[in-house]
């Protein structure tokens, strides 16, 4: 039996579990705080009113995190003094604390998350595309599962960590499944369909997850969503049973096409580089300093956004719904158009230095304006939700270009290695920025916050188009 466009059908698979794979990272995002809708009453005398019910109870609720710390002297010295304020006080100090647990919660899953970057990179490396996503996918599915078992902090925390340290296996296996299964110049766009997938599924997170949620409540919704993890390891298991120059199913025209389109190296650039071989190679900085660097900002909206837009503009789950998955239309957008530019540009002659540069200049652009915009005009939810799209669609535009870099400068199973380490330097990065989040956030004024994301892509910028150099890679040796 042959398949025609088998490389389209694998890069299909590998971008649905990247889809459910951020379906199931989301899940505590849009589930931590109560599921609220808002609800118009008539009074007697003809007038409507507005107001707030609670539909199910989040996670913070159900588990105990909601409870405030012991008042300061000069606090209770306050609330003597004007005790209508000792409500608000007490309320300020909940949400405060609920994002203090929140961010320590976000923090042990990025640890094992950056763990797994690199544990996953030479899985991946040793085992294969086929065995190193099913195990990915298996670990990660049933720790989903299991978390709607938690009882406490120390059982949500611990399946937090178990999801962490599986869940990273797409990101080092598509950048070296795509180096299996397309050649050079369309690397890029497969690696453009790998982050609209991401994209895609944070759109359809806010919906499909708060509406879970609102129905059957967080516990069954964790159940749901880690069984369609557990279910795509079926057709994955079936399908990628061996590379395209071994797959039994590929049509000799599209092996040949695959496989003339690797790049030409020295025989021995077919030698996985030891880690600390990489970590000395003036090159893979620029993948691990670009990551390192505007990682961060992603992973701020991947986890904040939910509880942003409730803080800074106090929106209730259903609003929420309705529009926070207008910032990740960008991100698909410019996910595919960010491959696309590079290829394009390669195919024209362009060297893949230039190619790269280009379109990681661009995408840091738009992340620029749309961050200065999110900063000091937005005035609305909506236009809150509008500039995020800048910022997030620039950053698939830069990062698609950034995570193709390893297979731009090696072949082989160093491509996973170094992607791993791309991840593993991502977290790095991204860790410190969790962790301050409940401090630069205070009273709602997010500021400081996005003053930071703005000081992250000028820095990024720097080092690419200042002390990275040129980008050598395969073709230019």
């Amino acid at each position: 039996m042959n398949l025609k466009n088998l490389r389209w059908l694998i890069l299909a698979l590998t971008a649905t579990v990247t889809f459910i794979n951020i379906l199931d990272r989301g899940t505590m995002n849009y589930m931590w705080n109560d599921s609220t809708k808002t609800i118009r009453e008539e009074t007697p005398d003809g007038t409507t009113t507005e107001r707030v019910i609670i539909v199910q109870k989040g996670i913070a609720s159900d588990l105990g995190f909601l409870r405030p710390r012991d008042l300061t002297p000069d606090e209770l010295a306050t609330i003597q003094e004007n005790p209508a304020r000792e409500t608000t006080l007490r309320d300020t100090l909940i949400a405060e604390h609920s994002k203090e647990v929140f961010s320590n919660l976000a923090v042990w899953f990025l640890v094992a998350y950056g763990i797994s970057q690199i544990l996953f990179g030479k899985i991946f490396d040793k085992i294969g595309t086929r065995k190193g996503f099913a195990l990915s996918a298996f670990v990660w599915g049933w720790s989903v599962v299991l978390t709607a078992f938690s009882i406490g902090l120390k059982s949500i925390a611990s399946l937090r960590v178990l999801l962490g340290l599986a869940e990273a296996g797409p990101w080092p296996g598509t950048v070296k499944a795509n180096a299996e299964w397309f050649p050079l110049e369309k690397r890029a766009v497969a690696q453009g369909v790998f982050g609209a997938a991401s994209a895609v599924a944070n759109i359809v997170s806010p919906v499909l997850i708060l509406y879970l949620f609102a129905m059957t409540g967080w516990r069954i919704t964790y159940i749901l969503l880690g069984a369609l993890c557990l279910l795509w390891i079926v057709p994955w298991w079936i399908i990628a049973r061996a590379p395209p120059a071994e797959h039994p199913w590929i049509t000799p025209e599209e092996r040949a096409y695959i496989l003339a389109g690797q790049p030409a190296a020295p025989k021995q650039t077919d030698v996985t580089l030891s880690l600390r071989k990489l970590l000395t190679t003036k090159s893979s900085y620029a993948v691990l300093l670009g990551r390192l660097l505007l990682d961060p900002i992603w992973w701020i909206f991947m986890f904040w956004l939910p509880i942003y837009l409730k803080d800074a503009f106090h929106m209730t789950s259903d609003q929420i719904a309705r529009i926070a998955w207008l910032p990740f239309i960008g991100a698909a957008v410019t996910g595919v158009l960010g491959g696309w530019i590079a290829g394009h540009l390669i195919r024209r002659g362009r060297t893949v230095n230039y190619a790269r540069k280009t379109t990681i200049a661009i995408g840091c652009a738009l992340m620029l304006a749309g961050m200065l915009g999110e900063a000091f005009l937005a005035i609305t939810p909506l236009a809150a939700c509008l500039y995020l799209m800048l910022v997030l669609g620039g950053f698939q535009c830069a990062i698609v270009n950034i995570q193709t870099l390893p297979s731009d400068f090696h072949t082989g199973k160093t491509v996973a290695s170094l992607a791993g380490l791309g991840g593993a330097a991502a977290v790095v990065g991204t860790i410190p920025v969790m962790r301050i989040v409940p401090v630069l956030t205070k009273g709602g004024n997010w500021l400081p916050l996005f003053i930071l994301s703005i000081a992250l892509i000028l820095a990024t910028l720097f080092y690419m188009f200042v002390i990275a150099g040129k980008f050598k890679t395969l073709n230019d040796k």
